[in-house]
């Protein structure tokens, strides 16, 4: 296909961080005396917002505050885990460096609360790429929903079904179909094997130069990046 625009989630997908995540909420877990994250459980709160996924932690409905307070910790706990150590997906500057070539707009639609998409995008050396940015707590749902991929075509001012999207967690998939977009999983945070059992990404690559060896007839390939 040729798309018209491309959406990027952007933990896990931009850049192989979730790892730095899992470490902050397992900090975080400990703190206030709460089991461990298992595999099982990140796989119903992985993309979602955090206003989702602490009532899930704790067990019941949290105030707003409350909310507000125990995001803010896991956070500030993943900004300072992560400085030094992000690093974007191979492939991915080259992927965008054809994406401006070809003139294709591009944008993010992400679940990562405010003052963690300019930190992580900073030091991706990528503040300034992304015209069009998107955070779920903009929109009235989250993932699994499709509100934030809407709202990004919407900006993009495209059809959400003329867009590429690319995610690595299953509930992304899930909302980017919602919104009638192609969906590429990227392996960074599930295995193939569970992506291809979910059974809602077109494509499922590890990275953006896999992407484009298998897939991107619509353009030339890049070097290395």
């Amino acid at each position: 296909m040729h798309p018209r625009a491309v959406v990027f989630d952007l933990d896990g997908t931009l850049v192989d961080n979730m790892p730095l995540h899992q470490e902050a909420f397992d900090r975080f877990a400990r703190r206030h005396g709460l089991p461990p994250i298992t595999a099982q459980l990140r796989r119903r709160l992985d993309g979602q917002r955090n206003r989702d996924i602490f009532p899930i932690l704790f067990g019941r409905p949290l105030p707003e505050d409350e909310l507000r307070r125990y995001a803010d910790e896991k956070e500030t706990l993943y900004r300072e885990l992560s400085p030094g150590k992000l690093r974007p997906l191979p492939g991915l500057t080259g992927f965008l460096a054809l994406l401006e070539r070809d003139r294709i707009p591009c944008g993010i639609a992400t679940s990562a609360p405010e003052a963690n998409v300019p930190h992580t995008l900073g030091e991706l050396g990528l503040l300034e790429r992304f015209p069009v940015i998107v955070r779920s707590e903009q929109v009235p749902r989250g993932k699994p929903h499709p509100d934030v991929f809407l709202e990004a075509s919407r900006r993009l001012h495209v059809d959400p079904r003329t867009c590429l999207a690319f995610e690595d967690a299953l509930l992304g998939v899930e909302a980017a179909v919602a919104a009638g977009m192609h969906a590429v999983a990227i392996t960074t945070t599930f295995p193939e094997h569970e992506f291809r059992s979910h059974g809602r990404a077109r494509w499922i690559v590890p990275e953006y130069l896999a992407f484009l060896r298998c897939y991107g007839g619509w353009t030339r390939q890049p070097g290395p990046a």
